[in-house]
């Protein structure tokens, strides 16, 4: 800790491996909103179905919207003194305020509760851009910070306290601002960029905690059964190899975690595209594991709803169309193989297809067909991509 209170400088002008190592604080915080993503998601375990799905995915978005703007300011931004750790306390609780209402239906006393929660979130954001101010490149930017994502707060909050629907338009309002600020500062990213490694090795740590929530959601399907039959055995194992394809996909295939440089407006751009590009990763990821729990947990069962089908198969095409984009936006990615972009585009719209129209006796030949899908997915990414060595292997190099 550098002192109680102590200057803001940029990251990129920090110098040195300290300013790319995630700190304590940061995974602390990350597993703050993990737990926030599981309670959310917790009544979509009871209701997986489309209207499960609309319910869960404004509530998740805020979560990870509220995630991204701390993650993107504290990799932008070297502090670490006793005010910038009392606000992010201060996060932290309004993010366990948001997951404590987030159980009801969205025209409920506890979305509001969520709502009003989310603003002081926004808050404390706005709070550390106006300490930021005080770095003389940053100004520009932060100004629009603070007026994009103060406005936006301040709209949040006000919807607390308006009745549905007339609130839903107010959120509808609000996140069309706060989604919109980062883009109206594009043109001055350059001179205040995130750090190159720093910000990715968030995202990827983030990713790496998701999928072993989903690998969680296997373990409790397996939990579930009475008796250990062929056919959950198969479910399982599956379940989890489809969570080991994704994260062989996100991190050799689309190299979602490699340096992420923005040294120019088109970098800039770039990153944006790449850094949105994970909300559809990681709301995929979520409602897939929810799915392959189900069904581990309905393994010996004759039938599987269509409904639960589509769910599915629209959250694992999500995952994969959303890693084609990362993968093409990514700095270490392949953005000039459309051939392999159209193949794997191509598979995604086979994946949703099957969901729809397809009608398997018995859960576990959906799984088979997913994990047959995610393998040639896999296949087709490692093919295009521009190095296939191991996470491993790459960390050793980045830190010789």
């Amino acid at each position: 800790m550098k002192g109680f209170v102590a200057p803001l400088r940029l990251r990129s002008l920090a110098g040195g491996d300290a300013s790319r190592k995630v700190t304590w604080l940061e995974l602390f915080f990350d597993l703050i909103f993990v737990a926030a993503v599981s309670q959310v998601a917790e009544p979509l375990r009871e209701q997986y179905s489309l209207m499960g799905l609309v319910r869960f995915t404004p509530l998740f978005v805020l979560i990870w919207w509220a995630w991204t703007g701390h993650a993107v300011f504290s990799t932008r931004f070297d502090t670490d003194d006793v005010v910038q750790r009392g606000l992010t306390l201060v996060q932290m609780f309004a993010v366990a305020a948001m997951a404590a209402n987030a159980k009801d239906a969205l025209d409920s006393r506890s979305s509001a509760g969520f709502a009003a929660a989310y603003a002081a979130v926004r808050f404390v954001l706005v709070a550390q851009y106006f300490r930021a101010r005080q770095v003389p490149d940053a100004r520009p930017l932060t100004t629009r910070y603070l007026v994009g994502h103060g406005s936006a707060a301040l709209l949040w909050l006000a919807s607390a306290v308006v009745p549905a629907p007339g609130r839903f338009w107010i959120w509808g309002l609000a996140f069309a601002i706060d989604l919109g600020t980062p883009w109206l500062a594009v043109p001055h990213s350059v001179k205040v960029p995130p750090d190159a490694a720093h910000l990715p090795e968030r995202f990827g740590l983030f990713t790496l905690i998701l999928l072993g929530e989903s690998v969680v959601a296997v373990m409790q399907g397996m939990e579930s059964q009475e008796d250990w039959t062929l056919a959950a055995a198969t479910s399982a194992f599956l379940g989890m190899g489809i969570s080991f394809l994704i994260w062989w996909w996100y991190f050799d295939g689309a190299s979602g975690a490699s340096e992420q440089p923005v040294r120019t407006q088109r970098e800039a751009v770039r990153f944006h595209i790449w850094s949105y590009a994970h909300f559809p990763l990681y709301l995929g990821i979520v409602v897939a594991g929810v799915g392959v729990q189900r069904i581990v947990t309905a393994a010996s069962r004759a039938t599987l709803t269509a409904t639960e089908a589509t769910v599915l198969t629209g959250a694992i095409a999500s995952v994969m169309l959303a890693m084609t984009a990362i993968g093409a936006a990514s700095a270490g990615g392949r953005r000039n193989d459309s051939f392999g972009i159209m193949q794997n585009v191509a598979l995604a719209a086979a994946t949703l297809a099957i969901g729809l129209v397809g009608h398997f006796g018995s859960p576990v030949g959906l799984i088979v067909v997913i994990a047959a899908l995610c393998l040639a997915q896999l296949g087709v990414s490692l093919a295009g991509a521009p190095s296939t060595g191991s996470l491993a292997h790459a960390a050793v190099a980045h830190h010789k």
